[in-house]
């Protein structure tokens, strides 16, 4: 994977898809309308922004890559507000304006940061309108070096195989954001990236992180098609590709706004990537970051160029690497995680604990610990784990939200939960390099030294900070009542 931030100036990415204008209307929402049980909003500000394909394109020229746009409105002031905010960021628009069917617009009603209702303003368009695109395209070709289809069921892509045989006909990638439960219409593209419902509507309901992976590759061959990069919410993103391993990067923690228009982020940054000629894994890399800085942000968000690569940088010095994102990961993906890993020679370090309340003797022993290798693997205990351990009242942290914390910690790759009162299960399942536990006693203390040293492994003993404790902690604010 190239280590080097993209150059986006230089890419070239041409969008095809279904155009529609988002409008916001924010206000304050305080009392309830004497008509019907529902909010009364009084309006104070109304925002309009590019939606669908257009939201693509605009995240694309938002990166600093050329941005141009192809699809179908109508004649109608919805178009002229849509072309105007588009070249206003620098995308290029190559229109087709029906005469009888209106620019699909949404409207979504705003209030305290959250969305109280949604109206749609849409019909489909018709044969003769995503046909006369064809001569709107063609001479766009020669200025492209991606291709990407962003398909939201409104008739502009009513045939996906005319544009996927036109792009290898210029030897031009074609990326493919899907729609719909028949992904036949997609044979032959480059990558396409459904999330995990789509995915399963295709293929049937995922049993398990191998199951994925079969079911995936079988896609694959079925369609002829170059990768799929399958998007996991709070599990984040999987590459699978023919033959190869599985590449999967953990979901990086941040507080969610609002997903709108995540997807659209992540395959804009994805062909801005290749268009600039960065590798798939780089791109990847850079879309799952990307999708973190937007579900931060309320409404159709974009994310700049340098906003993405202080980000990224971010995230790259915590790893001192250039391969993956920290995160927190189910057993199955760590296990993936793990061997990946060992293959490219990298030392793995495992450590696991309650972390109920995160203080300076844990951040300073997993600094440590990490200090040991090249990857940290941390594993903490179930809530009932906690309990059973540590007594009532405990944990004061749920599971969720310790795995949440200690994924932000520069010092820890992966972050997972392991069923039962030890890990010594996960241990024989991921061998790691090096098992470390902090204490006052020798290695026969450790609780699964056994394990690791009978496969070669090594354990190592950590001091801890004294006077920091997290029952101490708890000790105190109850005396405090």
């Amino acid at each position: 994977m190239k280590n080097t931030f993209p150059q986006f100036h230089t890419a070239k990415v041409l969008v095809i898809g279904d155009l529609m204008l988002d409008s916001f209307y924010h206000g304050k929402a305080s009392r309830i309308s004497p008509e019907a049980p529902v909010p009364i909003v009084n309006v104070e500000r109304i925002e309009e922004l590019p939606g669908g394909a257009a939201n693509v394109a605009m995240n694309i020229a938002s990166l600093g890559a050329k941005s141009q746009v192809c699809g179908i409105t109508g004649l109608d002031d919805a178009a002229k507000v849509l072309q105007q905010k588009l070249n206003s960021v620098g995308v290029d628009c190559a229109f087709n304006y029906s005469e009888t069917t209106n620019t699909i617009i949404k409207r979504r009603v705003i209030s305290n940061h959250q969305q109280l209702l949604r109206m749609d303003f849409e019909s489909p368009f018709g044969s003769d309108e995503w046909l006369a695109l064809k001569d709107i395209v063609e001479p766009l070709m020669a200025d492209t070096s991606v291709m990407v289809l962003s398909d939201y069921n409104k008739g502009t892509l009513a045939d996906p195989q005319y544009w996927i045989k036109l792009a290898k006909q210029h030897d031009i990638p074609v990326l493919v954001d899907p729609k719909g439960s028949d992904f036949e219409k997609y044979r032959g593209a480059d990558l396409i990236t459904p999330n995990m419902t789509e995915f399963e509507t295709v293929v049937g309901k995922i049993g398990s992180e191998a199951d994925l992976i079969e079911k995936a590759q079988q896609l694959i061959t079925q369609l002829d098609i170059g990768a799929l990069l399958i998007t996991r919410s709070e599990h984040g993103m999987s590459l699978i590709r023919k033959d190869q391993a599985e590449f999967h990067l953990p979901a990086i923690a941040k507080e969610v706004a609002d997903v709108t228009g995540a997807g659209d982020t992540v395959i804009s940054t994805l062909a801005a990537t290749l268009a600039a000629g960065g590798d798939i894994e780089q791109a990847v890399t850079l879309a799952n970051v990307a999708a973190s800085i937007v579900v931060s942000k309320l409404g159709t968000a974009t994310v700049s160029g340098p906003e993405l690569q202080a980000e990224y940088q971010r995230h790259q010095g915590n790893n001192n690497t250039d391969h993956s994102i920290a995160g927190v990961v189910t057993v199955e993906q760590l296990t993936l995680a793990v061997d990946q890993a060992k293959q490219r020679g990298e030392k793995v370090v495992f450590t696991n604990g309650c972390f109920d309340i995160l203080h300076a003797g844990h951040v300073a022993y997993l600094e440590q610990a990490r200090a040991q290798g090249d990857r940290l693997v941390l594993a903490i205990n179930t809530d009932k784990s906690v309990a059973k351990l540590k007594g009532a009242g405990r944990p004061i942290n749920s599971a969720d939200r310790r795995l949440t914390v200690l994924a932000g910690l520069a010092s820890v790759d992966w972050v997972t939960c392991f069923e039962g009162d030890t890990p010594e299960a996960l241990l024989r399942e991921i061998q790691p390099d090096i098992l470390v536990k902090g204490g006052d006693y020798d290695k026969k203390g450790v609780v699964g030294w056994e394990i690791v040293e009978g496969y070669g492994g090594e354990v190592k003993v950590m001091g801890m900070t004294a006077n920091c404790s997290t029952s101490a902690i708890v000790e105190k604010i109850n005396q405090g009542r």
